[in-house]
């Protein structure tokens, strides 16, 4: 970083003067006029980006800002000058769609500047030709190096795993799964793809013809990599380098950035089922005697698969202990399948502590030992040991890998269990009872702490945007949570006519939110007026019950009408509805938070967006409920420092699919009472946009 200032002084220019030229040819390509906000959000970026020192920034840029414009004018010359790959990361393949299929195309061909660029995505969404040519080799033997049961499936995906290997022969398929013409289930697609562990890179067989290594090596070079945060966010964790580029060799824009600590906290969590784990562990030490077995017994696997016996009897006994702890504690039901035990303020019951503590040891050894025996894998198969049938040596390494996966993910979780926080509410800890199963889960509260560690404290620069950023006015909850405390924020805000062209409508409404069956009866009774004639009405639902509760009240005759979430994949409803409304049908989509956001739909696709209660997170999910013991024990009101704020960035998320550009026009109702009649209504309507307001006095 050290270079910086000398770097700054040297391309100030040259970079301002080839962005100023590139904006301008973009505008007059597209026949746009500059906006203030997107001349705005270039500069910070620009300013933000040759900074000798913090080259980090947060903007809000509301709709119709032209963000994604602005930050890729602005950043892909900078990152060009400096050497520097621009990773865009999105949270929706909405966007990330968008972004690659629209977006960089038009600014490539319109604005004169020369980049190329690509998509990336994880391992999991390539097959692996390794593991289906073994699928299909071995479905019918008892020999399979694999430990999943070939033979005893519930669904045969053989002719799947034919037709893919085809397709692919045949060039007529990439190997990516979501270029697959139809949906596979994640019970057909586990079995055909690897992670990084179970990959034997190019002592592979297919190395040469792998769809994952294909795609990777097209990044190498590019200019612009679009990708996901969960693809960064397991990059980072790897160390960085993995797929993406080094972080200091990467400027990133993490787009949807309200996203960002949410998707930090999922990646960062642990857990493990209890039942499910001594099947696993039976799985491995019976897969370690079939391939000691199979290479004729060396001495170096035979005593590999000795210890492997030893310790992993000792984690049978020790997870037993675990499970005698875990059916002792309290559960409460969640619904008609699923009870949980929440641990208060993520404190462990002392039994469950030793119990954990009892487990550690021998996992670890169990994870150190498959390490081992991947290691003595790959010896063979490199030609560094001799062993009778060596050559199978390259079917069980990725099954290895894969079993050493397991072993650390479930060594993750018990050290997550064998010790107390200091403070006792960094890690958020519960346990799920669910089919004679017993799921243990921790995760981290909140995740700023890890997101300087991993991705701050080492990219060489990043910009965070997203049209909600803002709670109430305020940066403050986001930059929390994205440990981005103290920092200075942009907010830019919609050029859009608001007043004129949207309003917001809270009709009179007798029953609470809270009184489900009262609420959703006069839901059902108001939908077929409010739904009217308009051409394209979306109606957003806060859960599964009361979305079906809704249906099932409604008219029969208003039922063609509507495209209900669940019945079709996401975009196929969408397809189904924009061909309706398009051909002069009414469409109306039912739908919850999915539909919220990520989702365009202009002009007469929606002109009527129906909100029908209030975004506020689950009462009983477990890590809400954790956070807010977190915030009460540092003297927070939970409330309103974290439920409040959160409702108010995605109510506002959920308005923003009516407006989606400057002639756009329509009406937003919400059928809760509780914005007018709470006094934490007001902060809820000072953080929309400057809708006209229609809000009806409440009875009582």
């Amino acid at each position: 970083m050290s270079e910086a200032p000398i770097i700054q002084s040297r391309l100030s220019e040259a970079v301002k003067a080839e962005i100023q030229t590139a904006y301008r040819a973009w505008l007059g390509a597209r026949d746009f006029r500059p906006r203030r906000g997107q001349r705005e959000m270039i500069a910070r970026i620009a300013r933000t980006l040759t900074d000798p020192e913090d080259r980090i920034a947060v903007i809000e840029a509301g709709t119709g800002t032209g963000k994604t414009a602005a930050y890729c004018l602005a950043a892909i010359p900078i990152g060009r000058s400096l050497g520097k790959t621009v990773i865009i990361s999105t949270a929706t393949v909405a966007l990330q769609e968008q972004v690659v299929l629209r977006d960089l195309p038009d600014l490539k061909s319109r604005s004169g500047l020369q980049f190329d660029f690509a998509l990336a995505k994880g391992r999991g969404r390539y097959v692996c030709l390794k593991r289906l040519d073994d699928r299909l080799r071995y479905s019918d033997s008892t020999e399979a190096p694999l430990f999943e049961s070939l033979v005893d499936d519930a669904v045969d995906h053989n002719a799947l795993y034919q037709g893919m290997l085809q397709a692919f022969s045949e060039r007529s398929w990439d190997g990516e799964l979501d270029s697959w013409p139809e949906a596979i289930g994640q019970d057909a697609w586990r079995p055909v793809t690897t992670d990084h562990r179970g990959c034997t890179n190019n002592r592979c067989a297919y190395f040469k013809q792998c769809p994952f290594f294909q795609a990777r090596n097209r990044l190498e070079g590019t200019d612009v990599i679009v990708a996901n945060h969960d693809l960064v966010l397991a990059d980072l964790s790897l160390g960085g380098g993995a797929v993406l580029p080094d972080p200091d060799d990467a400027i990133y824009v993490v787009d949807e950035a309200h996203h960002l600590p949410e998707k930090t906290q999922q990646h960062f969590s642990a857990s493990g089922r209890i039942r499910s784990t001594q099947i696993w562990l039976d799985n491995v030490q019976n897969a370690l005697g079939t391939m000691t077995q199979r290479f004729g017994r060396p001495v170096e696997l035979v005593n590999a698969a000795t210890r492997i016996a030893e310790t992993g009897a000792r984690a049978a006994e020790s997870l037993a202990v675990l499970e005698e702890a875990a059916s002792g504690l309290a559960y409460e039901p969640r619904d008609e399948t699923l009870e949980t035990c929440r641990l208060p303020v993520g404190q462990i019951p002392e039994n469950l502590l030793l119990a954990a503590k009892q487990m550690q040891a021998p996992f670890a050894a169990l994870a150190d030992e498959l390490d081992r025996t991947h290691a003595l894998l790959s010896e063979v198969q490199e030609g560094k040991r001799d062993w009778e049938r060596g050559f199978e040596a390259e079917d069980w390494l990725p099954s290895v890998g894969q079993l050493q996966t397991r072993a650390l993910a479930m060594l993750a979780l018990i050290e997550a269990y064998s010790k107390p926080d200091p403070e006792g509410g960094v890690q958020a800890r519960w346990l799920n009872r669910q089919n004679d199963d017993v799921e243990l889960v921790s995760a981290p509260i909140e995740p700023g702490g890890l997101l300087i560690r991993e991705f701050w404290s080492r990219c060489y620069g990043a910009i965070l945007t997203s049209a909600t950023l803002t709670a109430m006015g305020r940066f403050d909850r986001f930059l929390e949570r994205a440990g981005l405390t103290g920092r200075t924020a942009l907010r830019i805000p919609s050029p859009f006519d608001f007043p004129n062209i949207a309003r917001f409508v809270v009709p009179p409404l007798t029953a609470e939110p809270r009184e489900f069956e009262a609420h959703t009866d006069e839901v059902a009774a108001m939908l077929p007026e409010l739904i009217g004639d308009d051409p394209g009405a979306l109606v957003l639902f806060t859960s599964w019950r009361q979305m079906f509760a809704v249906l099932d009240r409604m008219d029969a005759s208003l039922r063609p009408l509507l495209k209900v979430q669940g019945e079709g994949s996401k975009q196929a409803l969408l397809e189904i509805h924009a061909e309706d409304v398009r051909d002069g049908r009414q469409s109306v989509l039912f739908g919850l938070a999915s539909f919220a956001e990520g989702v365009d739909l202009p002009d007469d696709l929606c002109r009527h967006v129906i909100i029908v209660k209030l975004p506020f997170s689950v009462p009983d999910d477990p890590l809400d409920q954790a956070m807010a013991e977190w915030a009460e024990a540092q003297g927070r009101n939970p409330f309103y420092e974290l439920s409040v704020p959160d409702a108010a960035l995605k109510l506002v998320q959920a308005c923003g699919r009516l407006i989606r550009h400057e002639g756009d026009w329509g009406r937003i109702t919400l059928l809760d009472k509780r914005i007018v009649s709470k006094r934490y209504g007001r902060d809820l309507i000072a953080s929309l946009p400057p809708y006209r307001l229609e809000l009806s006095p409440q009875p009582r």
